[in-house]
């Protein structure tokens, strides 16, 4: 029996190239599928897995080109050697762009092709082995939306094991962007009110009068503006979990008005005069030193006391620097997946700073600095020049001013512009370009200008 490996799809429209194709490469042991148009060729890639695709590039109804683009939008590993009988520099130089691992112009030398071969399908072998490990330990490391190996994050997934089943109020500590709304959802998740709502309220965002509404509702003509009645989160989250991110935002009026709805299991609506009964279970969460809220009086300690049966405390990023490639590794998949990309990973002198870097805004920056650094990156690997100025220590992205005195010449302002935005990019030509909002031929053309002058 062939393995897996040694499958290949050989895709022309001319028969005489097929069938000598597929006597040529049976005879080296390998097992060979054929097809003589794009079409055909796209459906037998989706129903198999083929280490190889072998592809004209003229071929009809999806060309090689179109091929490869396909292959790249539904990422597929497959690894592609395009054939030509009309080779040009530009379609091979199209083709190694669009993601080919080799190019070969009609008549194919037996010999060349033959020894690209092995090299093309051991390529393949290694995505597929270094896929199949990224997932493995992604699945390792990964607690429901969290992720991370640290001791700290063991810590706190022990804790959610052990309050999850329970009825007990949680109240959740940790930095802005640690990711505390993740675990009340882990923890939601993982009780007996999974299936019922899960409902999230952001304590901060609402002035007191509307925040009241918002957890308990209004009944027409409560206020100016009520003209309906409307069910507040407590009514939505009834059987299920309400979450109450930033409580020591809460004025001390509605802090007792929650402590009320959770020791009588029911309240009224704003302006209402039925109460409603509710079974909701609790989860709070703050980035504020929660002991100290009750100590200054800004948090009531009986509702602390009411609500805070288990606390589990998120540790700061920097306190678990191990973690750092793991939520690397996930958000680079994300993203790649969202902008249609396939960054292949970071650079070592990127992962230095990125690693030294101490990550004030946590989980949430380092999330929002790999969006930001795929949706820039035009290579196969994110690079210090992708990063934002605060994280490389250069805070470019804010302070980088370029001075321009008024009278100055229009061309002399615009060299100023092109050569400092060209030094800002580590004379990254292609990146200045983009930056600019030029072409790189443009660019290429401005600076030699000013060579002349």
């Amino acid at each position: 029996m062939i393995e897996a490996e040694k499958r290949i799809l050989v895709a022309d429209d001319e028969m005489p190239i097929v069938e000598g194709l597929k006597a040529m490469l049976e005879d080296e042991g390998y097992a060979i599928d054929t097809a003589l148009d794009g079409e055909t060729a796209f459906a037998m890639l989706m129903e198999n897995d083929y280490p190889l695709l072998i592809v004209d590039l003229t071929i009809p109804k999806r060309d090689g080109i179109q091929l490869l683009e396909s292959i790249k939008e539904k990422r597929l590993d497959t690894e592609v050697i395009i054939i030509t009988g009309k080779g040009t520099v530009s379609t091979a130089v199209e083709a190694m762009r669009t993601g080919a691992y080799d190019y070969l112009l009609k008549p194919v030398a037996p010999d060349r092709l033959k020894s690209i071969i092995p090299k093309a399908i051991e390529h393949f072998t290694l995505k597929v082995s270094h896929r199949d490990l990224s997932e493995q330990l992604y699945q390792l490391t990964k607690y429901e939306d969290l992720i991370g190996k640290s001791d700290g994050m063991q810590a706190v997934y022990g804790l959610i094991d052990a309050v999850a089943p329970s009825m007990a109020n949680v109240v959740i500590t940790g930095e802005s962007g640690t990711g505390k709304e993740l675990v009340a959802r882990a923890i939601h998740n993982k009780s007996g009110r999974a299936k019922k709502a899960f409902v999230a309220v952001n304590c901060s965002a609402f002035p007191r009068e509307l925040l009241e509404s918002e957890l308990f509702g209004h009944e027409r003509g409560a206020f100016t503006g009520a003209v309906d009645e409307k069910p507040g989160c407590f009514e939505l989250a009834h059987e299920g979990t309400l979450f109450l991110d930033e409580i020591g935002e809460m004025s001390l009026d509605t802090q007792a008005k929650i402590l009320r709805a959770l020791e009588e299991r029911r309240f009224r609506r704003l302006g209402g005069k039925v109460e409603i009964a509710v079974d909701v279970r609790v989860l709070a969460a703050t980035n504020r030193d929660i002991r100290k809220a009750v100590d200054e009086k800004r948090l009531r300690e009986d509702l602390y006391y009411r609500l805070c049966v288990v606390e589990i405390d998120l540790p700061p990023l920097r306190e678990r620097p191990g973690d750092i490639p793991l939520l690397l590794s996930a958000f680079l998949e994300m993203y790649n997946r969202l902008n249609g990309k396939r960054i292949k990973g970071f650079s070592p002198a990127c992962q230095e700073i990125i690693l030294r870097y101490s990550w004030p805004g946590n989980v949430r920056e380092l999330k929002n600095v790999v969006e930001r650094a795929v949706v820039l990156c035009s290579k196969d690997f994110i690079d210090v020049h992708d990063l934002p100025g605060r994280i490389t220590g250069q805070d470019s992205d804010v302070t980088n001013t370029i001075p321009i005195p008024l009278g100055t010449a229009l061309r002399n302002a615009e060299s100023k512009i092109i050569l400092s935005t060209l030094e800002w990019a580590q004379n990254n030509k292609t990146r200045a370009a983009k930056i600019l909002g030029i072409s790189l031929k443009t660019l290429h053309n401005k600076l030699a200008a000013y060579k002349k002058k």
